[in-house]
């Protein structure tokens, strides 16, 4: 188990120690009795990702579901809409759940490696916590929302841990071959793709190939005429939302689920070798965290500018993103999603606004929770058993609802974990994963 450094000491490449600011000392948090401290800096940014996906979540959430990836199908794509778009594409987008993805991944670590402090069998405990998460990510999926991605993480994380005791250098060398291979996936996807419309354009081109070409396409972008029967399923009553709901659930699990597999395991062995080398915990240099926020930001960000410019040349051409998504997805994302977390961990280390250091670690103790909890505030003011207002809002109207889930997340977190041991589906989940009830209530 990777023992992090003493939160209250700072160490630099030659091992000498500085006095660390009075943030610092928020690393290890109060945990039931019985059980080790927490890491508030593995909580903290577990509450900025679990916050941040609704960035992108909210567009599937509100609109039909091709929005999410072009503007233009639905919700607006120009002005305020096209900002809105792009800077969620460069700050958001696959970040906030890369992050989510990475942490799931150390959390595997931590828990298994307190398992075997305790005594009890790492295999066992891991594995009835990924059954009953999938059991619970089912039900999100087919009675709450479509778009649910614990499914994903349950069966991920059973193949994940057969390598939870490997090195981190290992870890690294598996994470990065995974993502190597989608990225060369995603280029001979490209390169067939952008041969096939060539040829099916060209105006001596066979009917039967234009025909075809046509269905290829059209089954990676439906056409916009097709977001009218979501609008009349999702402004329904209940049957009419939970036959959308099922049918896109079950086809989400059938042909975008498997796709994903490869870059979720390989997200979750880079978070397991980061959770390795002390990253998560605060372990390093508060140096060597400037560093890696510094350069994520001044390398990805950059980049993305001509992505950004092409998407919108080619007007979010399907060809052509199957190419920026494997770029996207592949080199950019996990370089800024670890920008991303070391700049939370300075944020929490610096012991600057320390209320919202701590009221970020509560949000991500009750991760699974607030998940949750976002997909039922969200649907029942979108859907048509609740308030109705999908397809109501331009793309950058829906930011305004996101900015009142994440302040019902800060305010309720914090005082719901001062009287209770754990959130609620964080209790239900290891309830059911133990075998019998959990102490739920602080003493």
């Amino acid at each position: 188990m990777v023992v992090p450094p003493d939160p209250g000491r700072d160490t630099d490449r030659a091992g000498r120690g500085a006095r660390a600011p009075i943030g610092a000392r928020l690393t290890a948090t109060a945990a039931p009795a019985g059980t080790p401290p927490r890491l508030a800096t593995v909580d903290a940014v577990r509450g900025v990702a679990v916050m941040g996906i609704l960035l992108l979540n909210i567009i599937a959430f509100a609109m039909p579901g091709y929005a999410y990836v072009d503007p233009h199908y639905y919700g607006g794509a120009d002005g305020a809409n096209f900002v809105a778009w792009a800077l969620a594409y460069v700050l958001a987008d696959g970040k906030m759940r890369g992050l989510f993805t990475m942490l799931f991944g150390a959390s595997m670590l931590l828990i298994a490696d307190r398992a075997l402090a305790s005594g009890a069998r790492p295999a066992r405990v891991h594995y009835a916590r990924m059954l009953w998460l999938c059991v619970i990510g089912m039900l999100h999926a087919y009675l709450v929302w479509a778009g649910d991605i614990l499914v994903l993480y349950a069966l991920c994380g059973a193949a994940a841990f057969l390598a939870w005791r490997l090195p981190a250098r290992t870890l690294f060398v598996f994470a990065a071959a995974l993502l190597a291979a989608k990225l060369a996936v995603g280029a001979v996807q490209y390169d067939a793709a952008a041969r096939y419309e060539a040829a099916a354009t060209d105006p001596a081109s066979d009917p039967a190939l234009r025909a075809g070409w046509q269905a290829y396409r059209d089954s990676m972008a439906p056409p916009p005429a097709t977001a009218a029967t979501d609008l009349t399923a999702y402004r329904g009553g209940w049957a009419s939302v939970q036959a959308a709901r099922a049918e896109t659930a079950l086809r989400y699990q059938q042909r975008i689920l498997p796709l994903v597999i490869p870059d979720t395991l390989a997200l979750i062995a880079l978070g397991m070798a980061l959770f390795r080398t002390g990253f998560f915990s605060g372990g390093w240099s508060r140096r060597r965290y400037r560093q890696v926020a510094l350069a994520g930001y001044l390398v990805c960000v950059p980049l993305y500018l001509p992505l950004v410019a092409w998407i919108d040349a080619i007007r979010f051409s399907p060809v052509t993103l199957l190419m920026t998504e494997a770029l996207h997805l592949t080199l950019l994302r996990p370089l800024l999603a670890v920008a991303d977390a070391a700049l939370v961990i300075l944020f929490v280390q610096s012991g600057h606004a320390r209320w919202l250091a701590e009221r970020l670690a509560a949000a991500g103790r009750m991760a699974f929770s607030n998940y949750v909890g976002t997909s039922l505030v969200c649907t029942l003011l979108f859907y048509g058993y609740g308030l109705g207002w999908y397809g109501w809002l331009e793309r950058w109207q829906c930011y305004g609802v996101v900015a009142g889930v994440w302040a019902l997340i800060l305010l309720w977190s914090k005082p719901w974990l001062d009287r209770f041991a754990y959130g609620p589906l964080e209790w239900l989940w290891r309830s059911l994963a133990r075998g019998r009830p959990q102490r739920f209530r602080r003493n």
